[in-house]
């Protein structure tokens, strides 16, 4: 059984194929310009929704993926040595459309700030 915030990753990925951007929805571009600024607000503490061991595995299924290892290898097992492949990048690509969603709309609503704006990186209220 999938836990809630993996099978919400695996939502929010099909709803961004599905159904494409609503309205006022933050780019790609945006979201991967965000990355940054989420993982440094979450190691400094300030961000406290993405926890250090997440952004570690966040890490790790990146590292996963673009590493020649492999748990199932493709050369034996052909398609199903992709589907280890395709589970990984679905929670990645999925876990990355929550997390920069829940992290540009802290920014925003909550005062997290981006750089440049009242209480971003640049002059974060506090430091």
């Amino acid at each position: 059984m999938l836990n809630p915030r993996r099978m919400s990753a695996f939502r929010a990925l099909w709803r961004a194929v599905a159904q494409g951007r609503k309205p006022g929805a933050p780019g790609l571009g945006e979201r991967a310009r965000a990355l940054p600024r989420l993982a440094g607000a979450s190691m400094a503490g300030r961000y406290r929704e993405l926890s250090r061991g997440r952004l570690a595995l966040f890490v790790v299924g990146l590292a996963y993926l673009v590493s020649p290892v492999d748990l199932v290898p493709e050369l034996l097992f052909n398609v199903f040595g992709l589907g280890d492949d395709a589970v990984v990048a679905l929670w990645l690509g999925g876990s990355f459309l929550v997390e920069t969603d829940r992290y540009l709309r802290w920014e925003r609503e909550l005062g997290g700030g981006a750089p440049g704006t009242a209480g971003g990186e640049l002059g974060w209220v506090g430091d």
